[in-house]
């Protein structure tokens, strides 16, 4: 049988990725193998074993490339190498060799908008304009009056324009001015930028993450941006004062992401998921994964930034993506390396144990495919991390009214006896999280009760029951306390039932003798729920 397809409980096919638990790795912050308090490739080939304990499918690594890291790896400098604080391609290699023996796959970051100021593609590109680079990156001219091209934005604060003196022009970047935007409608780039996914599969991975895709191609014509209405809420940035209409989600991405998946297609049993952010999200995401040309997946920001875990939210979040012919197949995340931390987010902490295992049993009985972020199974908190060890610059441009990524970012907690909490033997990047020692790996292994342990049980629960894993999904109540739908596939019903709130409920569906309760946490008995108490019950006649 193709390593495209594995057996679902009922025997039929389905594509391993499809209803698959990806578990994100920010390598930084995972473990560091040499010493120098930042995590590594060695060190997170060191770790695959507990990654595999979860009982998930593949492995999703933040990005490893060579970088100036000024911000972090997503300003790849070159897209065929690995980072000598990461370690070498040799150490990669060895990371996909373990990791396949473990029987999990391996999904990189695909940077596809941007680069790096220090790429050699930039260099060549802004040193004149007749070099044979001089279209691969959005250069303009300057207004009559020397102001930049347009009004755009940049996501990190301040104009998207960039004055270069070498070729007399403006540059364009959507994020930090270090980060110049590839001109990716060049059919020339497209080329490129396909033959670098080319030479990581040939190098054994089995797909990818494709980064903040829809700025991968803006208006050719440079158009101004309108303003957004007016809002009651705190703008952070210039960027929050425009629709975004011109700089980003041009029609032409899609047609891409043809080229890219026709290339992902030649080989056996590889995934793509794009990263889709911003007001049009959901739109966009569907036009990205539409019929079987495009990408196999994408996940939007409906949980990564919300404020509060609702009834309402998870309702509006998967009734977007109905089962029928031609609709994409969503992903799902309630946590990233650049989203608060979900349970500092959405609980308060005289209830985030049961917070925590709710939130869990949610995850897993979602339609579609879900990424947990590392340190999600252990139920990390966020950090809160003082102006003077802040490296985020989106944090420290905007400090102190934009949530500073960093806080997710901080080392994983390996042994909470150990300096560092085991992840370093020197002092690391971030500093480890104040209270993440009680929650410590080793802490929770010795402890059959512990988050670790439910996240286990729940993963395996999911991987055991067709109806999670592809099964229809019908919302049968979205109240503000209670939240209840069923999953079904074609041999099985499943009931999930959930209390939002922090006392007890009742709740019980018609005929209660007909189901049987497979998965619980915090429920009583006979249909009472506890504080925060979700419950997956199968039909049995």
């Amino acid at each position: 049988m193709s390593e495209a397809a594995i057996q679902p409980v009922s025997g039929r096919q389905r594509e391993w990725w499809r209803g698959a638990a990806i578990y994100q790795i920010y390598p930084r912050s995972f473990a560091d193998a040499n010493g120098d308090g930042i995590g590594d490739l060695a060190g997170i080939t060191a770790h695959l074993d507990h990654v595999a304990s979860l009982g998930v499918d593949a492995i999703w690594l933040s990005p490893f490339f060579t970088s100036p890291m000024k911000d972090y790896g997503y300003d790849v400098a070159d897209y065929r190498d690995v980072d000598p604080i990461f370690g070498t391609l040799g150490d990669f290699d060895a990371l996909i060799a373990r990791a396949h023996v473990l029987g999990l796959k391996v999904i990189i970051d695909l940077v596809y908008s941007h680069t790096s100021d220090e790429h050699p593609w930039f260099a060549e590109s802004r040193s004149d304009r007749a070099n044979a680079r001089h279209d691969w990156y959005v250069w303009a001219d300057a207004r009559p009056d020397g102001s930049p091209p347009n009004n755009w934005q940049s996501v990190f604060g301040g104009p998207a324009w960039t004055w270069d003196a070498r070729r007399g022009q403006y540059y364009m970047h959507n994020f930090l001015s270090a980060q110049p935007q590839l001109n990716v409608h060049n059919p020339d780039v497209q080329d490129a930028l396909l033959d670098v996914a080319r030479f990581w599969l040939d190098r054994g991975v089995d797909g990818f993450r494709i980064d903040a895709i829809n700025f991968a191609m803006g208006d050719p014509d440079l158009r101004d941006n309108p303003p957004a209405p007016a809002t009651n809420g705190v703008r952070t940035r210039p960027f929050d004062f425009q629709l975004h209409v011109n700089n980003q989600s041009h029609p032409d991405i899609p047609l891409f992401l043809e080229r890219l998946r026709a290339l992902t297609d030649s080989y056996d049993g590889r995934f793509t998921v794009a990263e889709v952010g911003g007001a049009d999200a959901e739109t966009e995401m569907k036009q990205f994964t539409q019929g079987g040309r495009r990408l196999n997946s994408a996940y939007g920001f409906n949980f990564l930034y919300a404020s509060a875990l609702t009834p309402a939210l998870v309702r509006e979040a998967v009734e977007q993506w109905p089962d029928r012919p031609g609709m994409g197949w969503p992903s799902w995340a309630f946590e990233n390396h650049d989203a608060p931390r979900a349970l500092s987010r959405w609980s308060s902490p005289e209830h985030r144990d049961d917070f925590a295992r709710m939130k869990m049993l949610l995850l897993v009985t979602l339609r579609g495919n879900i990424f947990l972020y590392q340190g999600e199974e252990l139920g990390l908190t966020q950090v809160d991390i003082p102006f003077d060890r802040l490296r985020d610059p989106e944090a420290i441009a905007n400090w102190p009214l934009t949530l500073s990524r960093d806080g997710a970012r901080t080392p994983m907690p390996w042994i909470a006896d150990a300096p560092q909490l085991g992840f370093s033997v020197a002092e690391p990047w971030l500093p480890v999280g104040p209270d993440h020692a009680a929650l410590a790996v080793d802490r929770q292994e010795a402890d059959a009760e512990s988050t670790l342990a439910l996240t286990r049980r729940l993963i395996a629960t999911r991987n055991a029951n067709e109806a999670l894993l592809i099964g229809d999904i019908r919302i049968l109540e979205a109240s503000e306390s209670m939240l209840a739908f069923e999953r079904a596939s074609s041999g099985q019903r499943l009931l999930c039932v959930f209390n939002f709130t922090d006392r007890p409920r009742e709740w019980r569906p018609e005929q209660p003798d007909r189901w049987r309760v497979i998965e619980q946490v915090g429920l009583a008995d006979d249909w009472r729920f506890g504080p925060f108490a979700a419950v997956i019950a199968e039909q049995i006649a």
